[in-house]
């Protein structure tokens, strides 16, 4: 069964034509990964799934909900509760520490936050960074922050978790270690993963690819 639905999704900057008419369905608690060069159009996807952006025509369904008709209340908590977002620039704030980094999207909202502490702490044990959780981001490595990125993404157990080039600015090593770990914490927690990549090697572990190329999808 489809979480999300795109029909005919087209998106126009000006007069420059960024996405041409795409057709995609993402099923539940599946793993997509969306692949093409700089340009391609497959960031603008993203941030259309995850309600980041809106199509200039056409229709994004989520869980048979028509994404265009969500209000300022419903979309605000569907962009925090429905979808995890994990970006290659990690966007934690520097004045807090990476504990209240992560806990920042369950103060917008009505939540067991004594549970979600107790899931956070979990998953940063799980994912090796528990001793990094009382520093400031700007005291970790670049893959130590993206790990607590991930831990924030999955605080709130979402559904549709949604990434952006997450190994941009990691070696292979610590590259094939995210993608691990979203693979394996995805399937855990029962959410649909959908990646944008252009690095084929990273794709190629995914068993479905999507490959976008001039604001189409390619077979």
């Amino acid at each position: 069964m489809a979480l999300v639905e795109l029909s005919d999704i087209r998106k126009s900057f000006g007069k420059v034509n960024v996405l041409g008419g795409i057709n995609l369905s993402f099923g539940k608690e599946r793993e997509y990964v969306i692949q093409g060069a700089s340009g391609s159009g497959k960031s603008t996807l993203l941030y259309l799934l995850g309600g980041l952006d809106t199509p200039s025509s056409g229709k994004v369904m989520i869980d048979n909900m028509d994404l265009a008709h969500f209000g300022d209340e419903e979309l605000a908590k569907y962009r925090n509760t429905f979808v995890g977002f994990v970006f290659q620039f990690h966007f934690l704030l520097s004045s807090l520490n990476c504990l209240d980094n992560i806990l920042l999207p369950s103060k917008l909202g009505d939540f067991d936050e004594s549970a979600i502490k107790n899931r956070v702490l979990e998953l940063a044990h799980f994912l090796g960074v528990s001793h990094s959780l009382e520093k400031n981001p700007f005291e970790l490595s670049g893959g130590e922050q993206q790990r607590i990125n991930i831990i924030r993404a999955l605080s709130l157990k979402p559904k549709l978790l949604l990434c952006d080039e997450p190994t941009g600015s990691l070696d292979s090593e610590n590259s094939a270690k995210v993608i691990g770990l979203l693979k394996k914490l995805s399937k855990e927690f029962g959410a649909t993963l959908v990646l944008v990549t252009h690095n084929g090697e990273i794709a190629s572990t995914f068993d479905s690819i999507i490959n976008i190329q001039d604001g189409l999808i390619k077979a």
